[in-house]
């Protein structure tokens, strides 16, 4: 009976749909198990907790970052940890810089600083670190967009190349729309 059942399929060409089903199963667990180790060797996703980059990126959207590029310039987007919560803030200046925050505002290397997209003075926090601050070898220095409520280097200082998770590449907008 089991001789005639095979032969039947190869005459038929069908397999039992039990064996569809399965070889359908192994492939989903598959593909699912590529973009596992996609999102989290290569690429990231993070929801923003807080206001530091306001109005680019608020509370509650998803930033889509890339982990493989650790070669940060001014004006990159970063994702990174600091005391165990996850901050977005914007590359200001790399190693080898001075950054000093004076009256006049932001002064980089001596030059004063103007972005049309910062619509706040940027200024020291009283509890902060000290002005003017060398970055050291692989190290950056970050500042949010908000800069009156922003979490940044101004608080805590430099932040280590190593430390960053990544720079962001998307941002996935959940609220207000």
């Amino acid at each position: 009976m089991k001789r005639n059942k095979e032969v039947q399929e190869k005459q038929t060409g069908q397999q039992p749909i039990w064996k569809d089903l399965l070889d359908l199963l192994i492939k989903i667990l598959f593909i699912f198990f590529c973009i596992y180790l996609i999102f989290t060797f290569i690429y990231g996703v993070e929801r923003t907790t807080d206001v530091s980059m306001k109005p680019a990126i608020r509370d509650g959207d998803l930033v889509l970052y890339y982990r493989l590029d650790k070669y940060l310039v001014s004006g990159d987007v970063v994702v990174f940890k600091e005391n165990d919560r996850v901050i977005t803030a914007r590359v200001v200046a790399v190693a080898g810089d001075t950054v000093d925050i004076t009256k006049d505002g932001l002064t980089i290397n001596g030059a004063v600083q103007a972005s049309k997209d910062i619509y706040f003075d940027t200024t020291q926090f009283k509890n902060g670190v000290d002005f003017p601050i060398q970055v050291k070898e692989n190290q950056v220095f970050v500042l949010g967009d908000n800069r009156p409520s922003a979490l940044d280097s101004r608080t805590f200082g430099c932040v280590n190349i190593d430390d960053i998770q990544g720079k962001v590449i998307a941002v996935i907008r959940t609220r207000g729309i």
